[in-house]
């Protein structure tokens, strides 16, 4: 059974990791400061560091969700794509996370931004997130490469993703890859395209 005082500290929890979405999401990661946080949460700045060890774990926590709405917008783009070929299915997927990436770049930044000493542990939850992602990546994979083993087809989902996630990345940085945003789907039909036909 909760306390009061564990009650009390979940919604302080929620209160700030709705804070740090808000603003990691209109400023960007690099712009959180606790102040900030503790003003828009309507707490104290030190009961910010009894809720979460550091801001990296804040925004760990906040990752968590993001992965989790992205999956969800991922999964969502091939609902009722059933009789669409393997490919398809996957330049729908890959589209989906282009439009997440370009209507939320800041909080889908902030799930590969995020600063970490060399002995801190990813948390179990957040690498779920992620397998829950390429879950949804492996189906038409493995329809693409049926005689590929587990390692191979895991291997290959996280190729696919770097690659689109490379795609999707160079072309919101357009001052870099000089491809208008709306190329960039046309890109990623390209290179997926060819997946499976070699």
């Amino acid at each position: 059974m909760t306390t009061k005082a564990q009650q009390r500290k979940e919604v302080l929890r929620e209160k700030l990791i709705v804070a740090a979405e808000e603003r990691i999401d209109r400023d960007g990661v690099g712009a959180l400061r606790a102040r900030d946080l503790a003003k828009d949460a309507g707490c104290a700045v030190g009961a910010i560091y009894t809720a979460y060890d550091d801001l990296n774990a804040l925004i760990m926590a906040v990752n968590g969700r993001t992965f989790q709405k992205l999956g969800q917008v991922v999964a969502s783009s091939v609902d009722g794509a059933g009789e669409e070929t393997a490919t398809s299915r996957l330049i729908l997927m890959s589209n989906a996370y282009l439009g997440f990436a370009s209507d939320h770049t800041n909080l889908w930044r902030a799930l590969f931004d995020l600063q970490m000493r060399a002995d801190d542990q990813v948390p179990d939850w957040y690498l779920q997130a992620l397998r829950t992602l390429f879950s949804h990546i492996a189906r038409p994979v493995a329809e693409l490469f049926p005689d590929y083993n587990h390692e191979q087809l895991d291997l290959m989902v996280r190729a696919l993703f770097s690659s689109v996630h490379g795609i999707v990345l160079l072309g919101l940085e357009q001052r870099i890859s000089a491809v208008p945003l709306a190329k960039v789907e046309q890109m990623i039909g390209q290179v997926l395209s060819q997946v499976g036909q070699t």
